[in-house]
Parts: C-alpha cells; sequence; structure tokens
C-alpha cells in the first residue's frame, strides 16, 4: 500500500470521527503529494513537520499558546507517516560512525558528512540536531 492509499484510508476514518485536526492534515499532506510531478514522499513529510515545529516556535514566542499546540497536534499527526526518529544517543552513534567512514577530520567536511546523514538517515533525524553533533565531531 503506498503512502497516498494510506492517507486515503486515514483521511477517511478521520472525517467519520469527525477529528480535524486529523483531516486537516491529511487533507494538506495529500494535496502536497498530489501536486508535485514526482513527490519524494520523505521530503514532503520531513519538511510539514519543519515548518510545523517553526510555527510552533514563532507562535510561542508571540504568545500564541493555543496556536502552537494545534502545530505540535499537526506534528503528531504527520510523524504517524515517518519512520521512527533516533533518539539523541542514537544519532550520536550514527553520526560518529559516518564521520569514521568519511575520514572525515575538519569543519570543512561538514557538508560531506551531513549529506551523508541525510541520506543514510532519511526522515530519521533532524537536521538541526545533526548539524549540531557533527560539529561537535568535527571541531
Amino acid at each position: 500500500m503506498s503512502l497516498l492509499d494510506t492517507i486515503n484510508a486515514d483521511l477517511k476514518k478521520a472525517m467519520l470521527a469527525r477529528d480535524e485536526i486529523t483531516r486537516d492534515t491529511l487533507r494538506m499532506l495529500k494535496s502536497e503529494l498530489l501536486t508535485l510531478d514526482k513527490p519524494d514522499e520523505m521530503e514532503v513529510l520531513s519538511r510539514a513537520v519543519k515548518s510545523r515545529r517553526d510555527s510552533a516556535q514563532s507562535y510561542r514566542e508571540g504568545g500564541r499558546e493555543d496556536l502552537a499546540k494545534k502545530e505540535e497536534a499537526e506534528i503528531a499527526v504527520v510523524e504517524r507517516y515517518l519512520p521512527a526518529q533516533l533518539t539523541e544517543d542514537e544519532a550520536r552513534e550514527a553520526i560518529t560512525a559516518i564521520v569514521a567512514d568519511l575520514g572525515a577530520a575538519s569543519k570543512k567536511d561538514l557538508g560531506r558528512v551531513m549529506k551523508e546523514v541525510m541520506a543514510r538517515h532519511r526522515g530519521q533525524i533532524d537536521g538541526k540536531l545533526a548539524s549540531s553533533i557533527a560539529g561537535q565531531l568535527l571541531a
């Protein structure tokens, strides 16, 4: 079953259950997947989570906790379709292995390391966390 089929089935369930957050979030995901020519599903999902995290942070800074909570609820919906996220310790272990594999030794290698991290652990690791860990390892 494709991701789009799964989203369609879950959208129907959300509509029947009158779950507005899930319904609206799945409609947005479905729209993005259908409008792109050849969508990279993990990229669409990861981008959806990232934009909502940024929005939630902005809402919090603006004193709009209600809107921040709505964004976080939408993140939870989107994350159902992503692979399990690596913990910080698992991410550190994975990035350490990649640094060793590539023979990276300085900050100049950060781009190469990040490219490999995102290729190997696509959708499983947050880019900011990966960049932070890689930066520490290459310091």
